[in-house]
């Protein structure tokens, strides 16, 4: 899957318009046949690519799957996903053992750069900046909405996004609760190119508020959403972020968790814990259970804090001052 989503296969389907031989996807691709024909045969085992014969010549188009989620042009494409997966996440895990062994990420081994400049890396032009937070963007074109809805959010009018990015949760949001108001909170290069890429200029009821949410002040608010930020850091910075947050917050306003929670039983979800496995490679964090969320929320003055699964793969934590 990583491989022909690197090389164009399903893009180059759906731009064609019908089905296409190996030979014709080769030529096309500046692929070798024969490898081009072991590669769409394997597609067509994961269900990603259907093959016909006609007129003594077989043919291979794009089955649903793989055109609503693998082709760049779908508006619920996953492809920007799965091109981090493939070129950064599954490069990582070569290193597992050693992330095991040392019990911290392996940006090092990985990729020879620190984590700082990893992460610089991906802002060091506009190409790949927009990469990397389509890349953001994408899950929540399929679980955005259920997340946001999980709660009755409707009495929190003045919201902020922190780490909002694209502002994907922010048009869940005023989408589900229209009297809403949502301001993305972000480094002011993301801010930059949500503005230009993902936010229509016409949409007022999404602000912008530049600023680093570990370092600058956070602006009062009824809610705090922070959507697959928590699960990057260490415990520590956890509770250091937390406290901030509740130091903002006036009473009777809320903080909204949106994370892959793992069962207290530790027998799942496989996703979220192979999740978890990848926050130990890339990252300093980690996935948590809901009474791991509950305590971090609690011990930073949060009370009747709730969790609702959505049967997606992200859930919702709600916590109140």
């Amino acid at each position: 899957m990583f491989t022909a989503c690197e090389l164009g296969v399903f893009d180059l389907l759906l731009e064609h318009g019908h089905p296409l031989s190996a030979n014709a996807i080769a030529e096309r691709l500046g692929t070798s046949a024969d490898g081009m024909d072991r590669l769409l045969t394997a597609c067509v085992g994961l269900q990603l690519l259907d093959v016909n014969e006609h007129q003594a010549e077989v043919l291979y188009s794009n089955t649903d799957l793989s055109r609503i989620y693998l082709t760049k042009a779908s508006p619920r494409t996953l492809y920007f996903s799965v091109a981090y997966y493939s070129q950064t996440t599954y490069q990582s895990f070569a290193f597992l053992t050693d992330a095991i062994r040392e019990g911290k990420r392996q940006h090092e081994r990985t990729f020879g750069i620190s984590p700082k400049e990893l992460f610089e890396s991906l802002y060091r032009s506009e190409e790949e900046m927009l990469k990397f937070m389509q890349l953001m963007n994408s899950v929540w074109n399929i679980c955005g909405k259920d997340v946001v809805t999980v709660f009755d959010l409707s009495t929190f009018t003045n919201i902020f996004d922190l780490g909002g990015c694209t502002g994907a949760i922010a048009k869940q949001c005023i989408s589900a609760y229209p009297e809403s108001r949502v301001t993305i909170y972000d480094l002011p290069k993301v801010l930059e190119m949500a503005r230009k890429h993902f936010v229509p200029p016409d949409e007022k009821r999404i602000t912008f508020h530049e600023g680093d949410f570990f370092k600058d002040p956070i602006p009062e608010a009824d809610l705090y959403i922070l959507a697959r930020i928590i699960h990057d850091w260490s415990e520590d910075r956890c509770l250091e972020l937390l406290t901030r947050v509740n130091k903002a917050c006036k009473p009777g306003s809320g903080v909204l968790l949106i994370e892959t929670v793992l069962n207290e039983d530790r027998r799942g979800p496989l996703t979220s814990q192979l999740y978890s496995l990848n926050m130990l490679v890339q990252t300093e964090g980690k996935e948590r259970m809901a009474s791991e969320y509950v305590s971090l929320l609690e011990s930073t003055g949060f009370k009747d804090v709730q969790v609702q699964r959505t049967g997606k793969l992200y859930d919702a934590i709600l916590g109140r001052k």
